[in-house]
This record gives structure tokens, C-alpha cells and sequence, in this order.
């Protein structure tokens, strides 16, 4: 998980006002947080992602939202993770608004990294006990370290 995701690529207390303000959050998050993305705009995570969620909603329930897309120019999966304010409406499977959310972008030949990134973030949030964590973390250090959680065992 710490070669997914770093300190840097998380945040807490944001506040978005709507799905696609959220993606743009976590886009800038990961720009900001990546040396690698630097030439990277915002849009050019946010469209892919959006695309994808055309598709159907990656709000997994239980408050998560797991936006993910394939993004042209980038060698390698990367992901950012956002505590938000307010629960924002995601139209996820539960019907239940997000305050959790991570996104993982991918280059767009990168198929089994993807989706072993996404199998490993999913695992981690659908335990209970570690959403509960996250919510309660104080700052970006105490959600850093929630999220990564048991990580010795998700490596098994």
C-alpha cells in the first residue's frame, strides 16, 4: 500500500460540493503529491475519471467512494485519498453519502496493476473498523497511517 499511496496524497476536512468537484480534489492531490504528475492539469485525471464513471457509480457503499480511471502519459499506479467534511451525495450501490473516498489512476495499459491497486484500496476500506478509524483520525498523519492499516496482511 505505502508504494500506492503516500502522505502527501491525503487530505481530511475537504469540502466538495459535488461528484465532479470531488475528483478534481483528489486530482490536484495527486498533481501536488506526485513529482511524476507535475505536468499533469487536473483535467487530464478528472475527464478520464469521470468517463468512467459514466459507467456506473464507484460508490462502493458504507460511505466509500473508489473513483479509478486509465490516464494517457503516466507509468505507474498512483492514488490519493480524501476525507471529506460533509458526506457528499455519490449515488453509490447503498444509496449512502460519501465522506471517504480514493482514487487510483492508472496508465492505460496498465490492466492487472489497476485492478490489483483497486482490489487492494477495496479491501482496506471495507472493513469496518478501519472506516471507523478513518473517520476519527485527528489529522493527515493519524488518516495516513489508518489507511494503511494492516498492510502486512493485505500483502499476502
Amino acid at each position: 500500500m505505502r508504494d500506492l499511496i503516500t502522505v502527501e496524497r491525503v487530505a481530511l476536512g475537504v469540502t466538495a460540493a459535488s461528484k465532479k468537484q470531488l475528483f478534481q480534489d483528489l486530482a490536484s492531490l495527486l498533481i501536488a503529491g506526485t513529482p511524476e504528475l507535475e505536468s499533469f492539469a487536473a483535467r487530464d485525471i478528472v475527464n478520464p475519471a469521470l468517463e468512467r464513471e459514466r459507467l456506473g457509480s464507484t460508490g462502493v457503499g458504507h460511505g466509500v467512494g473508489l473513483p479509478h480511471a486509465r490516464v494517457a502519459g503516466i507509468n505507474r499506479v498512483y492514488a490519493a485519498f480524501i476525507r471529506l467534511e460533509t458526506p457528499l451525495d455519490y449515488e453509490s450501490i447503498d444509496d449512502r453519502p460519501v465522506d471517504l473516498a480514493a482514487m487510483i489512476i492508472a496508465p492505460e495499459d496498465a490492466g492487472g496493476a489497476h485492478l490489483r491497486a483497486l482490489a487492494q484500496l477495496s479491501r482496506q476500506l471495507r472493513r469496518n473498523y478501519t472506516r471507523e478509524r478513518l473517520r476519527a483520525a485527528p489529522d493527515v498523519q493519524s488518516l495516513y497511517i489508518s489507511l494503511l492499516g494492516d498492510a502486512k496482511s493485505n500483502a499476502a
